[in-house]
């Protein structure tokens, strides 16, 4: 027999633990809902685009290289950090 679980008056429904651990869903995932050539309702988790993917995580990249792109600039670290604080706590 399947899992029961009631809908919200939001219109939200709790998917059961080990339907979530079998699907391998997270907390902040999507789920994908389908129905089926019987009409019945399928839900699974989302196969994303290995491209979708790929652009994603080099979004991810060049950000994170922008970030950091001070320290490609071959300065002393001693004035980075002087940069970073505003003043110099250490004066020579």
């Amino acid at each position: 027999m399947g899992k029961l679980s009631n809908l919200t008056q939001k219109g939200q429904v709790t998917i059961p633990k080990d339907v979530r651990d079998a699907l391998g869903l997270k907390p902040g995932e999507p789920v994908e809902f389908d129905r089926n050539t019987a009409g019945e309702t399928v839900i699974r988790k989302p196969v994303e685009d290995r491209e979708a993917r790929v652009q994603k995580i080099m979004a991810r990249i060049e950000a994170t290289s922008e970030r950091f792109a001070h320290l490609r600039e071959g300065r002393p670290t001693d004035e980075i950090m002087r940069d970073i604080r505003g003043d110099d706590p250490f004066p020579p």
